[in-house]
């Protein structure tokens, strides 16, 4: 984010420079320095600062309090080599951020990985950890509360944190708050002249400070008046004061001077303007626009900029054209938006928004399976306006509306009443995600829209969507080892998957509660669980899933020093890809066969299995494999008396390393294929 003239709570101004737009607040940035040098009582009494100083500046919205901290971390962020990390508190309504969201989000500005599901204080602990041995600068915008700030503050003297919030925050000690008022006269009546130009000022500067006092110098309150002179040339100052003066004094300067544009616009922009509230995170695209006034996306562009010049708006600064209503104007639209508009068209509003996000998803991913002939033609069948022209442009639109997208989801399932709308939305979502980013780099995210997907399934009673998110949720704990947390998930998975009357996910989750409890060590009942799921495959004729179930119960056997029952495991499932023709798990299954013959101690046997799946391994065309059962090979003869015959395996093996190595340094440009992942869904998700 670039330095602005105002905070989140006003706007900024348009064509001027970073270090140009900062106006007044001399007195205010000389106390704010020195405070980062001042002695704390730590220090005073002997001991060294234990975390983080913190420097809190306090306003409300719309006095210029980010403008203060953006302008503080700028003339400062030198002193910091490992860089600057910025956070919002708080949601455009006022709804703190969960800890859990705000940590996760500077861990991934730090670059490093975020457990998906992980809890506030775990990853509160991984942040502080990870700031332990940096020198950073942490910028904490619109707190709710002293809990969030706390939470975190990095364990080290060396980084410090800048926060902004309404009021002083009690609970953090040696905390001296930077109070803001308005503006000195001077700053704001040049912030007037930026938007006005200087003749209108000249001409009349009584006029200019009348109005001035009339806003209480609150810059968001002057930054609106100057937009709405900009663009009634004609206009003198004084006749805006005199419009505000007719206002009455009901309310705050902003919300008089908000009141007197509002009231001004034409009535399709002023509709616009208002079901704008109803952006996810406050953030707005043409398309957002477009589909909540139901215009066209050429039009939605204009008026954003015409919403934008009158500091309406404020532009993200990101490759893509992006806005962000202002903090301290979102309460002032949701007010107007309430009184103005019926409740139906509102929510008819949030549908055509939520639709218009599920068919730009489904355009991001389509453009990634180039090689899927249905998906080229569902997206030739796409509006030219909903299609991306490459999929690095579909990537970078999803990493740049991703806050927006996923707040989306949020809200979409928070309303209770678009849990359809709400449904689509979060598959494609997922399904997205997957395939630009990948089923590791998005797993936090994919975490809290699995439990989105939990929610509207129990609210609405569906059992089978209900096991697909336990499934997705069991998966993703496992993966980060909460593997008794998984089992959880899992076991009310398979009861879910009952209800539903659904033979996949009932299978499934048996499969996956014999996985964790194998990974919990207990091996016994993990065989039972594989056994009941090899049950359910065979009873439906799965033979692939059936064989491969077998390796599964041979492996538990194997752990568990059963290789009797493991051997029998292995032959049915070398008899079932024999079956199935499956030439490269034959040869896998043949292996582990061998492999097990070995250490019940039959090493005879081992060998001939070993020498068969070498033949198998061969005819499969997977070196790889042939090279490990080639090493197996080595050992076994040496233990039985045969260097000679152990040596020319070990070369065989060592040969066909080489080559596969070589092959791998040889980049091959039609092998780069876009990462895809499996994804447990309910048939009636939409492809």
């Amino acid at each position: 984010m670039t330095d602005q003239a105002v905070d989140r709570d006003g706007v900024q101004v348009p064509g001027a420079s970073a270090q140009s737009q900062f106006l007044g607040r001399t007195r205010e940035l000389k106390e704010l320095r020195a405070d980062i040098e001042r002695a704390g009582l730590d220090t005073l009494s002997g001991r060294k600062a234990p975390r983080a100083r913190v420097l809190l500046i306090a306003g409300r919205p719309g006095s210029g309090r980010t403008a203060l901290a953006e302008e503080l971390v700028r003339q400062v962020a030198a002193r910091y080599p490992d860089g600057v990390l910025r956070a919002r508190l708080s949601e455009p309504d006022g709804t703190a951020v969960p800890t859990a969201r705000t940590a996760g989000d500077l861990l991934t500005a730090l670059g490093l990985p975020t457990p998906p599901g992980a809890a506030d204080d775990d990853l509160s602990a991984t942040l502080r950890e990870a700031l332990s041995d940096r020198r950073a600068l942490l910028l904490l915008d619109d707190a709710a509360d002293a809990e969030q700030v706390d939470a975190l503050l990095p364990d080290t003297p060396e980084c410090l944190v800048v926060a902004v919030a309404r009021g002083p925050l009690t609970g953090i000690s040696d905390v001296r708050p930077c109070t803001l008022g308005g503006l000195d006269t001077k700053s704001a009546v040049e912030l007037l002249s930026r938007h006005t130009g200087s003749v209108r000022i000249t001409v009349d500067p009584r006029a200019a400070e009348g109005l001035v006092e009339a806003c209480q110098a609150q810059p968001a309150a002057l930054m609106l008046a100057g937009g709405w002179l900009a663009a009634r040339p004609q206009a003198a100052v004084a006749d805006l004061t005199k419009q505000l003066h007719a206002e009455g004094d009901d309310g705050t300067p902003l919300s008089r001077v908000f009141r007197l544009v509002h009231s001004s616009l034409p009535g399709s922009a002023a509709r616009i303007l208002r079901l704008l509230s109803l952006a996810p995170a406050g953030r707005i695209d043409q398309h957002t626009a477009s589909a909540l006034a139901g215009c066209s996306v050429n039009g939605a562009r204009h008026t954003l900029d015409d919403f934008a010049a009158l500091g309406l708006l404020r532009r993200i600064d990101s490759s893509l054209p992006e806005y962000e209503v202002p903090g301290c104007l979102h309460p002032l639209l949701r007010s107007v938006t309430e009184t103005d508009d019926r409740p139906a068209e509102l929510q008819l509003a949030r549908a055509r928004m939520l639709e218009r996000t599920v068919r730009l998803l489904q355009s991001c991913r389509a453009i990634t399976e180039t090689d899927n002939p249905q998906a080229r033609e569902k997206l030739a069948g796409t509006p030219r306006a909903l299609r991306f022209p490459t999929p690095r442009a579909a990537a970078d639109w999803l990493s740049m509306r991703r806050p927006a997208l996923l707040a989306s989801a949020r809200l979409a399932v928070a309303d209770g009443e678009l849990d359809t709308l709400a449904r689509r939305l979060m598959s494609q979502l997922v399904r997205a995600m997957v395939a630009h980013f990948g089923m590791q780099a998005a797993a936090p995210d994919l975490y809290g829209i699995h439990r989105l997907v939990l929610d509207v399934a129990e609210r609405q009673d569906l059992p089978r969507e209900q096991a697909a998110a336990l499934l997705n949720l069991g998966d993703l704990d496992a993966r980060t080892g909460r593997t008794a947390d998984a089992l959880v998930r899992y076991r009310a998975a398979l009861d879910a998957g009952r209800r539903a009357n659904d033979p996949y996910a009932t299978g499934r989750a048996m499969e996956s509660v014999g996985g964790a409890h194998q990974e919990l060590g207990d091996h016994d009942r993990a065989a039972d669980w594989f056994g009941r799921a090899l049950a359910e495959r065979l009873a439906r004729g799965e033979g692939e899933e059936a064989a491969r179930l077998y390796g599964r119960i041979a492996t538990a056997h194997t752990y568990a020093g059963r290789y009797g029952e493991a051997q029998r495991g292995w032959k049915a499932a070398i008899a079932g890809y024999r079956r199935l023709g499956d030439v490269a798990a034959h040869a896998r299954a043949l292996s582990e066969l061998a492999r097990v013959q070995e250490y019940a101690g039959r090493p005879e046997e081992s060998l001939r299995t070993c020498q068969e799946a070498v033949e198998g391994a061969r005819r499969a065309q997977d070196a790889r494999l042939q090279a490990a059962l080639h090493l197996r090979l080595a050992d076994t003869l040496e233990r039985l008396g045969d260097p000679a015959a152990a040596l020319l395996h070990r070369s065989a093996a060592e040969r066909m390393l080489g080559e596969e190595i070589q092959k791998a340094e040889t980049p091959d440009p039609a092998m780069e294929q876009p990462a895809n992942a499996c994804e447990i869904r309910s048939p009636s998700e939409e492809d």
